[in-house]
């Protein structure tokens, strides 16, 4: 019993730390809609709030995925050549076979980010290299392979079928399809993180590794699902992609995966793994594409917004840095009493 203490009471500092990051974010959010609303009273409508989610429908679909690895003290620097590839790919096909099904074409794609996503995991999990260093490699083999395929060649609306455009274009109740497909895919993988025993098992392997295999779970393979997941994901998204933007070239999603992991580690996702959630990751999302849309009305340089984000990114892994050392020397004086 006394072993399971510091355990239990660490994973309840963990959650009322992320509580706190999350509430922190949406005062920040607030902040942001009163600030530009007093200069710009149009940035307060249903309609740009509707295009601010719109805008980062698919960024919170990836950083779902994203979020999953890093909770294994991980990272999936591939993800936007992921996005890419899929992207291009259900694209041309649609171009050459026009009648192809919708629902074929989202499960190919889906299919190509879940292989994707499977060389990651394996080199990862069973090749035991380093997730920057395999990651960092797949972004130019997978965007490498993208340009291969396309040949300088582009993709546009007026080459796709109108159905499959309706992916973007289509509302349920007035809400579009992206914005509900992101909201379905973060509350299920919230609850499945929360409530489960493999949810609960990946933030063990990123609090304590080795712990963690002391207690007899499989390290390698939660790892691997995660990235194998993170694949699925960004396959989908570039489904979505594809259906959204309708131009598509060997550089689509280029650097999309550092905006992804500014979202997660924003949204208070910890980058050394073991604490955050779904929800912080993707308000984390909303939080930078408000300020994204704030700098457009206000017709600021595109520059701040990449300072922005170097700022934003900083700031939250050096607060998580000094949560975790905080926490750690808490925990060992409270054991040395």
């Amino acid at each position: 019993m006394a072993r399971r203490r510091p355990a239990a009471r660490l994973d309840r500092i963990v959650r009322r730390v992320s509580r706190v990051r999350e509430l922190g974010l949406l005062v920040v959010l607030l902040a942001i809609v009163v600030i530009v609303t007093i200069q710009v009273p149009r940035f307060f409508s249903l309609g740009n709030f509707s295009e601010i989610l719109l805008s980062v429908s698919i960024i919170a679909i990836i950083a779902v995925g994203q979020t999953l690895v890093i909770l294994t003290r991980n990272v999936d620097l591939s993800v936007g050549s992921i996005v890419g590839i899929s992207a291009y790919i259900v694209a041309d096909l649609l171009k050459q076979h026009p009648q192809t099904s919708v629902l074929l074409v989202i499960l190919l794609g889906c299919a190509l980010g879940l292989g994707l996503g499977a060389i990651n995991g394996l080199l990862v999990a069973a090749g035991r290299v380093p997730a920057i260093v395999t990651t960092l490699g797949t972004l130019y083999i997978y965007r490498g392979i993208d340009f291969l395929i396309a040949r300088g060649k582009q993709i546009s609306a007026y080459d796709v079928p109108e159905s499959f455009l309706n992916l973007a274009t289509t509302k349920i109740l007035g809400v579009p399809l992206l914005i509900i497909f992101a909201a379905a895919i973060a509350l299920i993988f919230a609850f499945l993180l929360r409530y489960t025993r493999q949810g609960r098992q990946l933030y063990a392997i990123g609090s304590n590794p080795d712990a963690a295999r002391l207690v007899g779970i499989h390290n390698n393979v939660l790892i691997f699902g995660a990235f194998l997941i993170c694949g699925l994901l960004a396959g989908f998204a570039g489904v979505l992609w594809a259906a959204r933007f309708a131009t598509i070239d060997a550089r689509a999603a280029t650097s999309e995966e550092l905006l992804v992991i500014a979202a997660v580690v924003v949204g208070g996702v910890n980058i050394f793994g073991g604490s955050g959630t779904v929800l912080g990751a993707v308000l984390g999302a909303i939080v930078l594409g408000t300020i994204d849309n704030s700098l457009t009305l206000l017709k600021l340089s595109q520059f701040w917004l990449q300072a922005i984000y170097g700022v934003a990114i900083i700031v939250a892994v050096t607060t998580d840095a000094l949560i975790t050392r905080r926490i750690q020397k808490a925990l060992i004086s409270r054991r040395q009493r």
